[in-house]
């Protein structure tokens, strides 16, 4: 769910996986396979998006809480951050942005 999370952030932001990329200090490639869920991002990426896109680590991180056997609290977290990813696929949507 990071990879999800992190690439509607980039997309809200308008940026192409190229761009954003540039500005994270790292290949296309990687993020690529970071958004797909293939590999997972370190608490340094996270930092860097954190401080390129003007937000708290916490608030990206409560995208990515991975439940092996979610409590009634996570899944209530689970819940509200899969609609908070909806919504701004709609947003994203709406403007005109592609979410690819």
């Amino acid at each position: 769910m990071i990879g999800d999370a992190l690439r509607m952030i980039r997309v809200f932001h308008d940026l192409s996986q190229k761009n954003a990329a540039e500005k994270l200090g790292i290949a296309p490639s990687f993020l690529s396979e970071i958004e797909k869920g293939k590999k997972k991002p370190t608490l340094d990426l996270l930092q860097r998006y954190a401080c390129e896109f003007k937000m708290p680590v916490s608030s990206i991180m409560f995208f990515s809480e991975e439940m092996a056997n979610p409590s009634k609290s996570e899944k209530l977290r689970l819940t509200i951050s899969s609609k908070v990813l909806s919504l701004l696929q709609m947003v994203a949507a709406k403007a005109g942005r592609e979410v690819a």
